[in-house]
């Protein structure tokens, strides 16, 4: 059985994991979630009594689901009865690999596209709507039990649903299915096909859910299915924070309990993580202001007592922005000595953080800038070349190895599902080999593409004669060119360079400049943020009255010591100003005043 010592978690930690039924757990930031999780997984690991079943867990994103096996390895507990990773990689393999020949649209197989394959097609299919000013943009959707959802503006509704009408009638005339599809088909066979929720129910001994606040309705379905389908014998773990549910436009939410209790026939127990590690006292009490969730925070970290600076300004115009963000960052950097790793700066929409970027990089040259974009390729799991880059583009180190391990297994493991033998192969050996590797080519591409051949010579396999792994190379290498044509477009620095390719999975280094949604599960020791305008924070089309709430809320959970909000005037038309916030303008808080600071530079 799986223990702990009492410095390991506290008492909030330790009951909720020694809980027996189901969970349902609020975990305010920076609350130790993470690792409150990682304890449950290895405790209930520990305590299976079969070898033919599984621990089941469900994390927003791949790096989650990475963390949280090497946490549970460092605990010395054997992870080779759990399976974890995203929701989308859950129903492809528990669900659409072993099933979906029962579905009339994959019965003829099917190839799983990615984002850039999707955002091609729809680009075409907006063309002829162009003076309508309809884009790829307008097109995002989501599936729900009742059908499709769409995430436009209601007078485009028409257009975008003949739109997307004509993008499912392509794919399905090439066998392909994008990521939306996936949760879409994995739904129906379920809902169509009792046994295979059965089947599931008696494969699982455990079922936990990260981030329960992004999930979806139709994910709640699909697991609802699974757990009612056990008798009472299937027990669940999900843990979120409702203040943090800012994916509403993509259809996620946070399912109350008593929903919960319903869709899957059980009694949930509910339990709250009310300390908060990471953030000052007085960040706390900012961002608390903001719950629509009423639970308990205090700061009982280490920096709860620091000196911490918050403040607020409304008087500072566009064009002076760049210059005052550049004042504050200097500040924390050369007066205070804050890492630039641990300086954020936070803008609610895309569009506003490449011009940004650029002014800042100019008035700051001494210091990086770790900006959005860059990324030469899609970071698509299902993809072999994908992850055998991953392996390549990472560098040799202790603390990588672990992880590095991992992959290679996952490689020689979708070998063995194209019939590729690697009875000789190990992990261990795959590693040396691409440790050894040392091309002396700059060009990002080119690099992969010999390395790739150095590889395929080593196990004397020939990939491109294999049609999945060659679909999976083409679909690689014309999506890579594509993008990296259009980044360096964008930027005229960017060169697709190897360097540029291996930054994709350095540690974060530079000051991070990303949006609110981007940001979510980071955190920093400062945090600046700005364009917090009505009708951009809440977004104009965003119909839930509390979404400002809770992108402010995720903005100042980020910070551990400091906190700067800023609503620049300048934006929207002359005749139509864009005005601050309306809930940050009217929250009363002692709010320091950033000039006196600022000054201690001169």
């Amino acid at each position: 059985m799986f223990v702990w010592g009492e410095e390991d978690l506290n008492t909030e930690q330790s009951n909720s994991i020694r809980e027996n039924g189901s969970v349902y757990l609020v975990a305010c930031p920076g609350s130790g979630k993470t690792r409150t999780l990682t304890y449950k997984i290895a405790k209930e690991l520990t305590e299976l009594n079969s070898t033919k079943t599984w621990i089941v867990a469900i994390t927003y994103t791949n790096r989650a689901a990475d963390e949280i096996k090497e946490r549970i390895e460092l605990l010395g507990v054997d992870i080779s009865q759990l399976w974890i990773g995203t929701i989308h990689s859950f129903c492809l393999e528990w669900v659409i690999k072993p099933y979906g020949a029962q579905h009339p649209s994959l019965e003829f197989g099917y190839r799983v596209i990615d984002s850039y394959d999707s955002e091609q097609l729809l680009d075409e299919l907006c063309k002829p709507y162009s003076r309508q000013k309809i884009t790829y943009y307008d097109c995002q959707y989501f599936f729900t039990t009742q059908g499709i959802t769409y995430s436009c503006d209601p007078k485009k509704r028409e257009i975008i649903r003949s739109i997307i009408n004509s993008y499912h009638e392509i794919l399905l005339s090439r066998n392909q299915i994008d990521f939306e599809q996936i949760l879409y088909f994995a739904h129906q066979l379920i809902i169509s096909n009792s046994t295979i929720s059965k089947t599931l129910s008696n494969l699982f001994s455990f079922l936990l859910i990260d981030e329960f606040q992004d999930t979806r309705e139709i994910q709640y379905s699909i697991f609802g299915e699974v757990i009612k389908k056990s008798n009472s014998r299937l027990n669940a773990f999900i843990v979120g924070d409702p203040n943090q549910a800012i994916f509403g436009s993509l259809g996620g939410y946070a399912i109350t309990i008593e929903e919960l209790n319903q869709i899957s026939g059980q009694t949930f127990k509910l339990l709250g993580l009310t300390k908060n590690y990471r953030s000052s006292s007085k960040i706390v009490s900012h961002f608390s202001n903001y719950k629509v969730f009423d639970s308990d925070i205090v700061a009982a970290g280490e920096h709860s007592n620091y000196p911490t600076l918050v403040s607020y300004v409304d008087n500072v115009s566009k064009q002076d922005l760049a210059s005052h963000l550049a004042e504050i960052i200097k500040y924390h950097i050369s007066v205070e000595n804050i890492d630039e790793s641990e300086v954020c700066i936070i803008a609610p929409w895309w569009i506003h953080i490449a011009s940004i970027t650029r002014a800042l990089s100019s008035q700051l040259p001494e210091y990086s800038f770790n900006g959005p974009g860059l990324t030469p390729f899609f970071r698509d799991e299902e993809n072999f070349w994908y992850k055998l880059s991953k392996l390549i583009l990472t560098e040799p180190s202790p603390s990588l190895y672990t992880r590095r391990i991992r992959w290679a297994s996952e490689i020689l493991e979708m070998l063995q599902n194209y019939d590729v033998s690697t009875i000789n192969l190990k992990p261990k050996l795959l590693l040396r080999f691409i440790n050894s590797l040392h091309l002396e080519i700059d060009d990002g591409l080119q690099h992969l593409a010999d390395a790739f051949e150095l590889i395929s010579q080593e196990l004397k396999v020939d990939f491109k004669s294999i049609a999945g792994l060659k679909e999976h190379y083409d679909a690689f290498f014309e999506n890579a060119k594509k993008r990296i044509e259009k980044i360096s477009k964008e930027n005229v620095e960017y060169a697709g360079s190897i360097d540029n390719f291996r930054n994709v999975f350095k540690r974060r280094n530079g000051i991070t400049v990303s949006t609110i949604h981007g940001i979510k599960g980071a955190e920093f020791d400062v945090v600046l943020a700005y364009g917090l305008l009505q009708g951009i924070v809440p977004h104009f089309n965003d119909k839930d009255p509390h979404s400002a709430h809770k992108l402010l809320y995720v903005i100042g959970s980020r910070a551990r010591k400091h906190l700067h909000l800023i609503s620049e005037t300048g934006r929207g038309t002359n005749f139509y100003p864009k005005w601050p916030t309306n809930i940050l303008a009217e929250h009363v808080f002692e709010y320091d005043d950033p000039i006196p600071f600022i000054s201690q530079l001169n």
